[in-house]
């Protein structure tokens, strides 16, 4: 899989991006994330890269001649996304569509950190293939946006994760939030670990995580549970059960 990153702040994402499962995944040659520069496209001494927007207003807009600039001089792996408020969502079924662009034939996709007011929109008409939000609120720029997205790409690639089913098994991962972890010791101030996850019973463990995903679901994402269509007959019997 690989990722390019245009950023005004590539020691910030640099840092991030070396390390803890990204730096690993990057050293073994399963992630290839290049961070480029978007002052790399600038032509002045200054390495300006924004200007005042026309018709006035507060703030500055990233310019289009630098960042047209940068980009077409590496010819990044395409789709192009720009992360900016107005984008598509993104969610776990997003997270696996751009996974799966790993495959494609530019084998991934880049990112454009937007920052100040926002981009010339030449930039998002001309240059980007779409747009990508994180939620609904403003950050003071795509950086951290950027993070978000390379993490949750990069934890579905194959080997990237050293147990292949905790991707699998998190939130999201079926339609429903994760059920309760718990580790040692059994008990903690007065507090026990369930039973059924010391019994060793694995078929009774594997019920009683369904049943608490279910619940902690309903009780918390309503909203996932239907878009998942409801519960069915095993699950509402498994919840009357348990």
């Amino acid at each position: 899989m690989r990722i390019v990153v245009f950023t005004i702040f590539p020691d910030l994402l640099e840092h991030f991006f070396s390390g803890s499962l990204l730096g690993r995944a990057r050293q073994e040659g399963l992630l290839d994330v290049h961070v480029c520069d978007l002052r790399s496209g600038a032509g002045d001494p200054r390495r300006s890269v924004d200007d005042a927007p026309f018709g006035g207003g507060a703030g500055m807009v990233l310019a289009p001649g630098p960042v047209f600039a940068a980009v077409e001089a590496i010819s990044p792996p395409r789709p192009l996304f720009l992360l900016a408020p107005g984008g598509r969502r993104l969610d776990q079924e997003l997270v696996e569509e751009l996974v799966g662009l790993g495959s494609s034939g530019s084998g991934g996709f880049s990112l454009l950190c937007g920052r100040y007011e926002g981009v010339d929109q030449r930039v998002a008409d001309h240059l980007v293939d779409g747009e990508l939000s994180v939620g609904d609120y403003v950050l003071a720029g795509g950086e951290a946006a950027a993070c978000v997205v390379v993490e949750a790409v990069a934890r579905l690639l194959p080997r990237v994760m050293g147990n292949e089913a905790s991707g699998l098994e998190e939130s999201f991962g079926s339609g429903l939030l994760e059920y309760p972890q718990y580790t040692r010791p059994a008990v903690f101030r007065g507090w026990e670990v369930p039973e059924v996850l010391r019994s060793g019973d694995h078929g009774r463990i594997a019920g009683w995580r369904l049943v608490m995903a279910l619940r902690r679901t309903l009780e918390r994402r309503p909203d996932l549970i239907e878009a998942r269509g409801g519960l069915n007959t095993e699950e509402r019997r498994l919840l009357d059960e348990l």
